[in-house]
């Protein structure tokens, strides 16, 4: 149903609306509301802010209809007005069309062009929320979605690309916010959750920094894959430097923010796995390096950046390193040697 609202002095006009139009206004199609002036008309659209359409007679007291036009954009500036006035002379035109309407009728008032013109008014408030909604959904999915990703839906290669799978070498890391659960159970989902926003900001930030790429938020732990030259040393300059600035946060909610973090190096599947029915794909890394690395960042403690012995060769000469020794990790059937970078 359109709500329209209607600003004329004329008595009689409220009458003949109801009843020209009384068939749409059974079938709930057109909501009318009245005023005798503009600045009952202002106090009516604040009361009902889904009033979409205005005919406005241009001759009123208080207020006239041009200075009401001129109020509409600061109140609402999705409302469109149809002025509805014997005045319809050019200059009356102009000054009306120069302060938003949108469009003329004059008085008499034929009715079935009436008709006409408010369906066309109503078609153009529609057009535009639908524009708007697009704008916004793009503004959304610019938050979930990288821009050169976006950039690339609307290439040629997108539709191949999404079963194009391959095998990567490429480097892994799950960084965890240790022992964040606690204060969920505890403080304010609002609070807490604009908090690990606030921390996964920080985490992105350095991750993008060194050319890593988010693959997915799992809880309160972020995955992270580095591919190209030099990826274990990039994982592991990224988190260290999450480390640190994580560790200089003040206190917040009574929660002193540390991270553990689990990085592995490999080659690894890289493909869209998920469910076609659901349509629900991630496009993300699988496999035995993968799993390594998230099974590391469950052993680590405390501020820990751990590693495995492989990755620890590529990367000894550029930090230093200290060997934890061997452990066992879940679905591994022999011992994985491991080691913190200290810095």
């Amino acid at each position: 149903m359109t709500k329209i609202l209607v600003a004329d002095d004329e008595a009689d006009l409220e009458l003949l609306i109801r009843q020209k139009f009384r068939q749409q206004i059974r079938e709930q199609q057109y909501d009318f509301l009245f005023a005798s002036n503009g600045n009952e008309a202002l106090k009516k659209i604040q009361d009902n802010p889904d009033v979409e359409v205005i005919l406005s007679d241009i001759n009123m007291p208080e207020m006239d209809g041009l200075t009401l036009l001129g109020k509409l954009k600061d109140i609402n500036p999705l409302v469109k007005a149809v002025m509805v006035s014997a005045y319809g002379d050019m200059e009356n035109i102009r000054v009306a069309m120069n302060r938003g309407a949108f469009d003329f009728v004059t008085k008499p008032v034929n009715f079935a062009d009436l008709e006409i013109t408010i369906k066309k008014t109503i078609d153009f408030v529609n057009q535009t929320k639908l524009t708007l909604n697009a704008i916004r959904e793009n503004n959304i999915l610019k938050m979930y979605v990288d821009e050169n990703v976006l950039k690339f839906m609307v290439s040629q290669e997108y539709e191949q690309s999404l079963t194009a799978n391959e095998s990567i070498e490429a480097t892994v890391a799950f960084i965890d916010i240790c022992s964040f659960t606690s204060i969920s159970e505890k403080e304010h989902p609002d609070a807490v959750v604009k908090l690990l926003n606030r921390l996964f900001d920080l985490m992105v930030t350095e991750i993008i920094a060194q050319n890593g790429i988010i693959d997915k938020f799992i809880g309160d732990c972020v995955m992270a894959v580095f591919k190209g030259p030099f990826h274990p040393d990039r994982a592991i300059e990224a988190s260290l430097s999450i480390r640190n600035k994580i560790s200089a946060l003040p206190v917040e909610l009574n929660f002193v923010p540390k991270i553990s973090v689990g990085i592995n190096s490999g080659e690894m599947i890289s493909g869209n796995i998920g469910s076609a029915a659901l349509k629900r794909l991630d496009y993300t890394v699988i496999g035995d390096v993968v799993n390594i690395a998230s099974r590391l960042q469950s052993v680590a403690g405390n501020n820990k950046i751990v590693i495995t012995d492989t990755c620890f060769d590529k990367v000894k000469q550029s930090f230093e390193c200290k060997k934890i020794g061997t452990v066992f990790l879940k679905n591994k059937s022999g011992e994985v040697v491991i080691y913190e970078v200290i810095n």
